[in-house]
């Protein structure tokens, strides 16, 4: 038994092709509009679940890649204050070889104690060195002055930093150490004036100038060495880190540039692909209006153009 199609069923069955031709081109101009081929979830639920995840994980290695250039420049800000106190312990071994001659009159080795005490303030202020308001060398208690000379009975030698770490995250579970304390710097706190915390030995040594102590004044020159040596150890380790810093940096580079291909090959539109689709489908759509009209009353085509 035959179908019998009535006017009524073209009529439906033309606007029914075309509605579902608008509707792709309508996807399709707003895929080329926006650039991506994922708009609303409904477009490729799969799909929008990678793409949420990509964004997840690009907004993270965004905020590593951020605390890794902090720590960079921690470490390097660092490295260049304790090259500062290498200088200056340098200078100071310099005066202290020239005063252990024994050829000095007291008025040069008064002169040689005025200069070394100048050397230490300038040992105290590179102790207070600043890095955005946070000072470098006393632990997480950076917001407190590590050598404040304003305090009542203050005494540099006796002065213990905090020895909390300032760690930044710089991976999924990984952290890293990126602050030194004064002690590592300039040695273990020493009240009683006998050690070798370079304060210490520079009151030490002021002494012995004053007095013209030539045995004593001699006796210092190996504990500059030994506070030189810790300096170099110090400069030593923060290579290591800046050194594990830029294979961090360099891992975070390569992570997002593979993030970013991934979340472009699930999200972003092929242009030349929906420019051919477009080409299709208004072809399709011109030749449905052209097949319409030859069936359909002129009047009714009309009114769908």
């Amino acid at each position: 038994m035959s179908l019998r199609v009535t006017q009524g069923m073209m009529h439906l069955q033309l606007n029914r092709n075309l509605n579902r031709n608008i509707t792709q081109m309508s996807e399709i101009q707003e895929q080329t509009t926006t650039g991506r081929k994922i708009n609303k979830p409904s477009d490729d639920p799969v799909g929008m679940t990678y793409s949420i995840r990509y964004r997840a994980e690009l907004a993270g290695n965004l905020q590593y890649q951020k605390n890794v250039d902090a720590a960079m420049s921690w470490l390097e800000f660092n490295d260049t204050v304790v090259d500062q106190a290498g200088n200056v312990l340098h200078k100071i071994k310099e005066l202290t070889t020239q005063a252990a001659t024994g050829t000095n009159p007291q008025i040069a080795l008064d002169s040689i104690k005025n200069e070394i005490e100048q050397l230490k303030n300038q040992l105290m202020d590179i102790g207070n060195s600043k890095l955005n308001g946070k000072y470098v060398f006393n632990g997480e208690q950076f917001d407190k002055m590590p050598y404040d000379a304003t305090t009542p009975g203050f005494d540099a030698k006796s002065v213990a930093t905090d020895s909390g770490s300032i760690e930044y995250a710089v991976g999924v579970n990984a952290k890293l150490d990126i602050n030194f304390t004064g002690d590592q710097l300039f040695g273990a706190a020493d009240p009683t004036g006998t050690g070798k915390n370079i304060f210490s030995v520079l009151d030490r040594l002021m002494t012995s100038l004053s007095s013209g102590n030539q045995s004593g004044i001699k006796a210092e020159i190996s504990n500059i060495d030994a506070g030189m040596d810790r300096m170099l150890n110090v400069r030593s380790e923060i290579g290591a880190r800046v050194n594990r810093v830029e294979l961090m940096q360099n891992r975070l580079a390569d992570l997002e540039i593979n993030l970013t291909d991934m979340k472009s090959k699930t999200e972003d539109a092929d242009y030349e692909k929906l420019l051919i689709s477009s080409q299709i489908n208004e072809n399709i759509y011109q030749a449905s209006l052209a097949v319409g009209s030859k069936v359909i009353k002129q009047s009714l085509v009309d009114y769908l153009r």
